[in-house]
This record gives structure tokens, C-alpha cells and sequence, in this order.
């Protein structure tokens, strides 16, 4: 079938909106990719099929029937393999001639630089939970002068915060972490802060949602949502098509209720407003029993 191939017949649609030009530097790009679930995997698939010709991808995770509502690469074919692994699989089988390296290591303070090394952004699918991992992962990547996006699909929404090397706000200083912050407290902060506006909150029932199993609402809709958020703003980025709005700029787009928000949130989570925020939700966690879930999950 890689005889029926070409790379300017497969790629030939993407002219009028890309020139020949642009569509050769994203095809000598390296993204990196950390996390092939739901953002992640989709994120993988969309730059496959704008072209990008570099990937570099990690998640010791499986595909289970659990991901089938939300995960582009879960199917009955793939339960039971590696993410990464058979998210390589979906790159290659649109680009044959994609270079896909997979990062064996969990993303840890002591292995993130390496992880990032060369690349030209890097983009967050690291699950939800995983906090001292996505510290560490943006750390890297501003100390390499490269750009980071996260993008979170919350119901039907997807929100986009862009961290740059050389303006705005870094990760840290954004969500306000602190050295004596608990796991509790910085899970807390990563969710208020992910969406201040919280375009999905009035119709997104939380009583579903479990700590201690990790699990929450959520849909296809918002994954595509944030998938199309970061490759959108990657095209931007690497094709220098204007300036990007880094943090303490934030995005969140709705499909359902069709609405759009683009706002600058002055000093992040230290915002008078966002520390009100934080407190109330601290204290709504500490009486359902999630702030002890939160906290199990540290341990665990």
C-alpha cells in the first residue's frame, strides 16, 4: 500500500492554507508528545495529517474499553497495547514517512530535558492527575527555550494555555504553586485554574466524578476541541504567522453552548478572584471526602 503513497499527494489538500514552503519546515518539525490518551493521541493524529513529520511520544499506559468514549486510538484492535506505541502506529499509517521515536521513561525531573531535547513545542497530554510530572515537563521545556501548550477538554469545552520561553507567565508562577503546596492543594489549583471562566460548569454533573478512581465526565467532543486549540495555535508557532498570547492569557472554547472566551487573567491563581476560588473549592473537597481522596492518591 506504501507504493499508492506519496507525500504530495497526501498532503496536496493542505495548500491554500499552507504553502509549499510552510508545508516542508512542519514536515522536518519534532513535536513532543507526553501522554498518547485522549489529547494526547488525537493531538498526534491531527499533526500526522497537517503534515508534521517528527514525533516524540510516551505513555506506559494501555488502551482499555474505558478509553472508547473519548480516545481516538481506542479500539477493539488496540485493547491491551501500549498508547504510545500504538498511537506510533496510527502516525505511520498516514505518514509512513513520520519519524516516531518512543520515550521509554516516565516524565520525571531527572529525565524531562532529555525528553524534550530538540523538539520544537512540546504538548501537554499528560493525564489530569499526573502534577509533579506536567511541573517538571514545562520546567524543561522553559529552560530549553521551547514552547509548551496545555489544553484541557472539559465537557463539551477545551480550554488552551500557551507558556512561552521568553514572555509571559511560567507554568509554576500561573497556577501559583508553592513549595509547601500538598498534592491536594496543587490538584486544587491545576483545576481551578485550567478555567477560570468555566464555560462547562453549569451543566457538567461532578457527583460522577471519582477521586479515588480518577475518573470524570467527559466526551470525544472536548478532546477534539482541544486537540484542534494546540494544533491550531502550533501552525502559528512554528510557521511564525503572528504572535502568540502566552499565559497569563487563557483560552476556553464551548461546542455546546457555543460560546468563546479569550481573556488575560492578570497574576493567575494569585488573583484575588482565583484565590477565593481555590478556598471554596478546598473547602466544598473537604466535606465530600475528595480533599482525602486527593490526598490518598499522593500516597498511593
Amino acid at each position: 500500500m506504501k507504493t499508492l503513497w506519496s507525500f504530495e499527494k497526501a498532503f496536496n489538500r493542505n495548500f491554500g492554507l499552507l504553502n509549499a514552503n510552510e508545508q516542508a519546515t512542519l514536515s522536518t518539525s519534532l513535536v513532543v508528545i507526553p501522554g498518547c490518551g485522549g489529547i494526547g493521541s488525537t493531538v498526534a493524529e491531527t499533526l500526522a495529517r497537517l503534515g508534521i513529520g517528527r514525533f516524540r511520544l510516551c505513555d506506559l499506559d494501555t488502551y482499555d474499553v474505558a478509553n472508547f468514549n473519548r480516545q481516538l486510538g481506542a479500539t477493539l484492535e488496540s485493547v491491551g497495547k501500549n498508547k504510545a506505541e500504538a498511537t506510533k502506529e496510527r502516525i505511520l499509517s498516514i505518514n509512513p514517512n513520520a519519524q516516531v521515536e518512543i520515550f521509554p521513561e516516565l516524565i520525571s525531573p531527572e529525565n524531562a530535558a532529555d525528553f524534550v531535547s530538540g523538539s520544537q513545542a512540546v504538548l501537554d497530554g499528560i493525564d489530569f492527575f499526573a502534577i509533579s510530572a506536567r511541573r517538571s515537563l514545562f520546567k524543561a521545556a522553559r529552560e530549553a527555550g521551547i514552547p509548551a501548550m496545555t489544553a484541557a477538554p472539559l465537557g463539551f469545552s477545551a480550554t488552551l494555555q500557551i507558556y512561552l520561553p521568553d514572555r509571559g507567565l511560567n507554568f509554576d508562577q500561573f497556577f501559583n504553586f508553592k513549595p509547601e503546596d500538598s498534592y491536594a492543594d496543587q490538584i486544587t489549583k491545576f483545576l481551578v485554574g485550567l478555567a477560570p471562566v468555566g464555560l462547562h460548569r453549569d451543566y457538567m454533573d461532578m457527583s460522577v466524578f471519582d477521586p479515588i478512581e480518577q475518573t470524570g465526565p467527559s466526551s470525544i467532543i472536548g478532546t477534539q476541541l482541544a486537540a484542534s486549540l494546540i494544533a491550531g495555535e502550533l501552525v502559528r508557532l512554528l510557521l511564525n504567522r503572528g504572535a502568540s498570547l502566552p499565559a497569563p492569557w487563557y483560552r476556553q472554547f464551548d461546542a455546546y453552548k457555543q460560546q468563546w472566551v479569550r481573556k488575560q487573567l492578570i497574576m493567575g491563581n494569585a488573583h484575588p478572584k482565583q484565590l477565593l476560588k481555590i478556598h471554596l473549592a478546598k473547602r466544598s473537597f473537604k466535606k465530600t471526602g475528595v480533599w482525602e481522596a486527593f490526598s490518598h492518591n499522593a500516597m498511593a
